[in-house]
């Protein structure tokens, strides 16, 4: 069998990227914490995704948990809603600021939160739901926006792995009250590391800012904020003043640098992307593998293969064809598939939760992910398919 040779990712920070960089770089002093850079691309992605405020932080991770210390110190305690197919830090923010995490089994064709079953968990300690948008795949009906907005319930997105989807003509990651992204080599686009935390309230924002450099009055960029934190301590030096038990998740000029680069060439690469996807679901046999997934809006920085059956001995087969073929993959798709099968959420929920949601059980042991990059040779998803149709 010819080798495809097929990584996850390929040239995602090209040469113009590092070449920004090194410009930079030749002044005689070059700021390298963040700064104006930061502040840019900050502005351009605010505009680019159509919000009003956005704040660059050093992961995606990092954004998961400034969007739960924030919802903690503005909703209190309670419980939030989570996917079980997902990336480990969004149900480890909920769990570190002190939430109780629901679970909701996934539908098969979004890969998000079943919306129907969602909103049956809602109650009264229901102080958000933070729902994820898998591998590119919008999760959201207008069903459940309206009965949040109804019950007054913060809606927090996760667009980690979906720049540029969108849902009724609008980009995910503009509906909930805050919206989170990652730059993460492997995504739709980079800044080495990085995340993205986005939203129309105001003081929100200021809160972000804060709790990105400490809890530090100062990092917020509204002086009438600024004075009232201020003017209730006069006892405190007004450029210490800690507000939050904040963090330090500060990003760079350098990823701001690449960002503002990989800004430019985001909706080619995704329109590239999607070309890609729609190739590589036409060419799959649908008696052996799902070819239904909810693609309208989609943009995918990944190709989702999931057979249509449960068969042990075919998943083997098609492992094995991915191996001979160095495609590289990741078996039970976003995250690793359920986390409820991880030691971290085992220790605290036991052994047979995971049992609870079929859905996401079958994608854990019947599915994976692989590369969908600008770069990728459309031949090689031709021969890819072919093989995998012949098992």
């Amino acid at each position: 069998m010819t080798e495809l040779n097929w990584p996850l990712m390929q040239n995602n920070i090209v040469r113009n990227d590092l070449d920004s960089v090194i410009d930079y770089l030749r002044q005689d002093d070059p700021k390298l914490t963040h700064g104006r850079n930061v502040e840019l691309f900050e502005e351009e992605w605010s505009a680019w995704l159509g919000v009003k405020h956005s704040v660059l932080v050093n992961s995606g991770s990092s954004a998961n948990l400034l969007s739960l210390a924030a919802l903690r110190e503005l909703r209190g305690d309670g419980e939030v809603i989570v996917p079980p197919l997902t990336w480990v830090s969004d149900i480890a923010a909920v769990i570190q600021n002190g939430f109780t995490p629901v679970f909701v089994d996934i539908n098969r064709r979004t890969l998000g939160m079943d919306a129907e079953q969602l909103l049956t968990e809602l109650t009264k300690d229901t102080r958000a739901v933070f729902l994820t948008h898998i591998l590119g795949y919008n999760a959201l009906t207008q069903q459940l926006l309206d009965e949040l907005a109804a019950r007054n319930i913060p809606l927090i997105e996760d667009v980690c792995e979906s720049h540029g989807a969108t849902f009724s003509g609008k980009k995910l990651g503009t509906f909930g009250w805050q919206s989170n992204f990652s730059f993460y080599y492997a995504h739709h686009m980079s800044t080495i590391e990085g995340g993205m935390i986005s939203t129309n309230d105001l003081e929100l924002y200021q809160m972000i800012r804060m709790l990105r450099s400490h809890g530090l009055v100062r990092e917020s960029n509204q002086p009438n904020f600024r004075q009232r934190w201020n003017k209730a301590r006069p006892d405190l030096n007004p450029e210490f003043v800690f507000a939050f038990p904040g963090y330090n998740v500060r990003p760079t000029e350098i990823a701001g640098i690449i960002g503002r680069q990989q800004l430019k060439r985001l909706d080619v690469n995704n329109r590239i992307r999607s070309e890609n996807l729609q190739l590589f679901l036409s060419q799959l046999d649908p008696g052996k593998f799902q070819t239904d997934f909810a693609v309208a809006g989609s943009s995918n920085y990944a190709f989702t293969l999931v057979i249509s059956q449960p068969d042990p001995a075919l998943w083997a087969r098609v492992e094995q064809c991915l191996h001979d073929s160095r495609v590289e993959f990741r078996r039970g798709l976003s995250g690793g598939g359920n986390q409820l099968r991880q030691p971290y959420l085992r220790r605290i929920l036991g052994d047979e939760e995971c049992e609870k949601y079929p859905n996401v059980e079958y994608v854990h042991f019947y599915g994976c992910y692989i590369g969908n990059y600008p770069t990728l040779p459309k031949e090689k998803i031709g021969k890819l398919c072919a093989r995998l149709n012949a098992l």
